[in-house]
């Protein structure tokens, strides 16, 4: 049974409280401007044209059911993030209230969620940018343009731009969270500035003929695509991953949680609404669906901002996930469940130094060498997984610790936590059964690597008078 045994709550806090440790630089404004970097980027600039071809004009009732769903969970992950403000995020919460084996399932899934959408986002990327550049007539070798295999009758070997971003990202992550915060939100405003002024210009072209049928490929169609816009709104449980660099988790964390969560909803349901009112739906299913939109609309003045936009997108996007994804193996480490290196702090910049640079050279490659479509099969699945277990943790949080202190309380309990497990499992069931496989691949993986290696070096399995006990309750109190 000790690989169900959870972790101390009390003693989590205090640990990430010990000197030497992260720093809380980070603010509320900070937090809604990171979940801003990390949701609005490959949603709108890319997945709004797929999404268009799957569900016609509904595909703005395809954002609001994603949005449901995530929101469900939002309310759950923004009780678990003000209660217990440390690093890890899902995998943290579920070690204080489902147990050791299951917070390493949901930890070796989240590592793979974040590394493969660093690594799909990078290569869009890389798209967009070379579009830029071949405006001023600059183009790179075909060898070096995308992945082996990426653009079929070309003879490609190595994604350049897309290994160079992630580099440069990387370093900007190991120079310390305030300055990354920094850079990400100035990419932020400018890019919000950039959908925004979309709004602006292409709500004069919306010819409201297009938009009927409204739904012309009934409620499948419109579930199926909000299955795979779900991609869209990935990135705002990476805000949970920065809790213990948040000056006032309790107030701060919630704010940012449900506030980016809002803003970009609203932003995906007006774009996606003018963008299959200017174009008719069937042919909006390109790379470039805003470029196309513009062009449709004879507005091509606009083409080199939208190019811009969403460049800087991604860029926020791949900065958000990949810091989050650094949180969850530094919490992973400092449990024992992985290499003790990886949750070493560098002395002068406070970030997890080591860890980073592993992540960004390791998804950097696989952003290089891999084609798209195969990065981004598994990414959904497991943030649809992950938005289920952190329902269910909240509702045997209640059960088992009610005399926690909650300064934010997710409201109908269990009844919200339920329709998140819903809502969630609805969407899976419309993935396909090649994700299905790939990610119980991945989890058997991850089950042989735990009983192998993470299991005997756990630092709770190890030491359980250390804080570990069932349901997190104190060694004392259960004596």
């Amino acid at each position: 049974m000790s690989i169900f045994r959870t972790k101390n709550l009390d003693s989590m806090v205090a640990a990430s409280r010990t000197p030497g440790g992260l720093k809380k630089v980070l603010g509320p404004f900070d937090l809604i401007l990171m979940g801003i970097g990390a949701i609005v980027g490959t949603g709108i600039f890319v997945l709004t044209g797929t999404g268009a071809a799957t569900a016609g004009p509904a595909l703005t009732l395809s954002f609001v059911a994603g949005a449901i769903a995530c929101g469900f969970a939002a309310m759950c992950y923004a009780e678990f993030a003000s209660t217990v403000p440390v690093a890890g995020s899902i995998y943290t919460y579920s070690y204080a209230t489902l147990g050791e084996l299951v917070a390493w399932i949901i930890g070796w899934d989240l590592l793979l969620e974040y590394g493969l959408a660093t690594s799909a986002v990078s290569v869009g990327w890389s798209g967009y940018f070379q579009s830029l550049m071949g405006g001023f007539g600059l183009h790179l070798p075909d060898a070096l343009s995308a992945a082996p295999g990426a653009l079929p009758g070309v003879a490609t070997y190595f994604n350049l731009p897309a290994f160079c971003i992630m580099m440069a990202l990387t370093a900007l992550l190991s120079l310390g969270v305030r300055e990354s915060a920094r850079v990400n939100n100035v990419m932020v405003v400018i890019k919000v500035g950039v959908v925004l002024l979309f709004i602006a210009v292409g709500f004069r072209h919306v010819q409201p003929a297009n938009w009927h049928p409204y739904m012309p490929f009934g409620v499948s169609g419109t579930l199926s695509a909000a299955a795979l816009v779900f991609f869209s709104f990935i990135g705002f449980d990476a805000v949970t991953s920065a809790a213990e660099e948040v000056k006032r988790p309790e107030r701060d964390l919630p704010i940012g949680i449900i506030g980016s969560l809002t803003i970009c909803t609203i932003l995906y349901v007006v774009v996606s609404a003018i963008m299959t009112g200017i174009v008719p739906f069937a042919q909006l299913n390109v790379d470039h669906p805003v470029s196309l939109a513009l062009q449709y609309a004879k507005e091509n003045w606009f083409a080199g901002f939208v190019d811009l936009g969403a460049i800087l997108g991604m860029t926020t996007v791949i900065l958000v996930m990949a810091f989050g994804q650094t949180r969850i193996i530094f919490a992973m480490s400092r449990d024992g469940l992985l290499p003790a290196k990886l949750s070493e702090v560098h002395p002068k910049y406070g970030t997890p130094f080591f860890a980073t640079w592993m992540v960004g050279i390791v998804f950097g490659l696989l952003g290089a060498l891999v084609p798209l479509k195969v990065l981004s099969e598994l990414v959904n699945m497991g943030t649809l997984a992950a938005f289920c277990l952190v329902a269910v943790a909240v509702v045997v949080l209640r059960k088992k610790r009610p005399d926690l202190h909650r300064a934010f309380r997710c409201p109908g309990v269990p009844v919200v936590p339920a329709l998140a497990v819903l809502s969630c499992g609805t969407l899976m069931a419309f993935l396909g059964a090649v994700t299905w496989i790939a990610f119980g691949v991945w989890l058997v993986i991850g089950l042989v690597v735990y009983f192998g290696y993470a299991r005997h070096r756990s630092l709770l399995n190890k030491s359980p008078e250390a804080g570990g006990s069932p349901m997190g309750v104190s060694q004392s109190a259960m004596k």
